[in-house]
Parts: structure tokens; C-alpha cells; sequence
């Protein structure tokens, strides 16, 4: 059976789009989804192997894939890679910034080695395929970029390192937006949340027990799936987004927006009084 999308058959012919971390979860779901609808996708990972087992799999379905093995954190690999598929497609319609890492623990422990670890993953790496990908191609040509970052609401607990990249990332997705509009380049995010794909068998014990006590949380009481991912990230490169720039498409089920905590009230927070000509609201001094 061949991939069930919701979009046009050829949507996306004769385009190439590159697909990083494209040898599994969303990557590999999203590579799926844009061959099947006519694009040629230019897998990028660091594992050889993940990445022809999906060339494989999209070749078998008559789409049109190759691989391109990359640390997205080396500057040196990342230029070669976007030159290789510039020489051999001879264009690049878009690029789907999704390879990215983490792993569960509190702050307070974190290495900064560790900390800087996922923060070039998630960020830096992310940053410089869309530099290269801008600068070679897109600033003469114009293009799509998609960026993934997290349904996050202020704070990411158990992940600070990537909570921290992946805000970065949202700026850095609003100021390409702003910088790149008169090249003709689109750039977006998606924010997924819980996404049930191979990325939770990554997790520690510790890792999966959050994980799996934050369903509760959730106001759709469940995860999401890969494929609702993709849809988001393709609709963000397709035609029908020619006039959404900067935005980020929140795929978690409504978790960012739950209130759901009950707070006892109390009376042990006492204000910082430092205006020497305080005043108050009157609709605070009634009753």
C-alpha cells in the first residue's frame, strides 16, 4: 500500500527537498510522504545504514530518494552534502530541518559538555544547513524551510538543554523569516509533543516513566503519531503556505494550552514594593 496523504498526487513534482535526520520517526515518515507525492527527497543522517534501508523502502515504492551520510554539527559535512545534492538534482525547493536529540535528566546534573552536545544538535546543526542551504541555493532560487522544534509553554523539565535549543530555534525561524522574505524563502517550524516513534525507545527508564505520566496531561488523551507530523510539515512547504512565514504549528494534542493544576491558596509570596509612589487599581480596593 502506498502512502496515504491527504494532499494532491504530484504536489511536489520535479522538486528536491532535503530531509535531515531522514533514517527514522518523523524523518523518516516525512521523506515517505514528499516521495510519495512526486518530490525527490535527499535523506541526511549520521548512520549510513538507517538512511539506504529508507532509500530502499521509498525506491520500492517508485519514489525518488538518495542518501547523504552528515554530522549536521560539522560545518565541512554539511557543505558538502548540500553541494553533492545541488550537483546531482541541480535545485533545492526545501529543506526540512528535523534531526535532533536529547536525553532525559535534571539540570542540576547536566555536563556542560552534555548541556552543548544537544544544543549543537538541536540548534546549531540546524542553523547551518539552513546558512548553506540559503547561501547556495535558495537566496537566488527562493524555497521553503521547516524547522522542528517542541511544544513547549516556558519551561521543558527533564530537558533543559533542549528546551533551551529548541527556543533558540523558533528565533532563529522568525528572524530568517523577516531576513529571507525578499528572496522569496518561507521559514516555519512545527512544535510536536508527544509523538509515539522510535525516539521514546531512546528514552532511560526515568525518561519513559515522564513520558508516560504526562499522557494525563494531555487534553486529546493521546499521542500523537508520525504521519500527523508529516502533514503539518508538508502543508508548511506546499503552495497552499505561500503566506505563512514565522509561525510554528503546535502538533500536541492541545498540551500547551491545558491548565489543568489546582493551586491552594496561600499568602507566603510578599510583592517587591520598591515604587516610592506605589498606586493600585481601583478595581482592587473593592469588594
Amino acid at each position: 500500500m502506498p502512502y496515504q496523504s491527504i494532499y494532491r498526487p504530484a504536489a511536489f513534482a520535479g522538486q528536491t527537498i532535503v530531509v535531515t535526520g531522514g533514517g527514522s520517526g518523523i524523518g523518516r515518515c516525512t521523506a515517505h510522504e514528499l516521495a510519495a507525492l512526486g518530490a525527490h527527497v535527499a535523506l541526511v543522517g549520521r548512520k549510513a545504514a538507517k538512511l539506504a534501508a529508507v532509500c530502499q523502502e521509498i525506491r520500492s515504492q517508485h519514489g525518488k530518494a538518495s542518501s547523504h551520510p552528515c554530522d549536521i554539527r560539522n560545518e565541512a559535512e554539511v557543505a558538502g552534502v548540500v553541494a553533492a545534492v545541488l550537483a546531482q538534482q541541480g535545485r533545492i525547493d526545501g529543506l526540512v530541518n528535523n534531526a535532533g536529540g536529547q536525553f532525559y535528566g535534571e539540570m542540576k546534573d547536566f555536563t556542560t559538555d552534555g548541556f552543548e552536545a544537544v544544543v549543537r544538535t538541536n540548534l546549531t546543526g540546524g542553523f547551518i544547513f539552513m546558512r548553506e542551504v540559503y547561501n547556495r541555493w535558495m537566496a537566488r532560487h527562493g524555497g521553503a524551510i521547516v524547522n522542528m522544534v517542541a511544544a513547549i509553554s516556558g519551561s521543558l523539565p527533564g530537558y533543559a538543554h533542549s528546551g533551551a535549543a529548541r527556543c533558540g530555534m523558533m528565533s532563529l525561524t522568525e528572524t530568517a523569516a523577516c531576513e529571507w522574505a525578499a528572496a522569496g524563502v518561507r521559514v516555519n517550524a512545527v512544535a510536536p509533543g508527544l509523538i509515539a516513534s522510535s525516539g521514546f525507545d531512546q528514552y532511560s527508564e526515568a525518561g519513559a516513566a515522564a513520558i508516560r505520566h504526562r499522557l494525563a496531561s494531555i487534553p486529546l488523551q493521546r499521542y500523537g503519531n508520525v504521519a500527523e507530523v508529516s502533514a503539518a510539515i508538508v502543508y508548511l512547504l506546499s503552495p497552499a503556505a505561500a503566506f505563512v512565514s514565522g509561525a510554528c504549528l503546535r502538533i500536541d494534542g492541545a498540551a500547551a494550552t491545558a491548565r489543568s493544576c489546582h493551586f491552594e491558596p496561600h499568602n507566603n509570596s510578599k510583592p517587591f514594593e520598591g515604587f516610592h509612589l506605589p498606586s493600585s487599581p481601583d478595581m482592587l480596593q473593592r469588594d
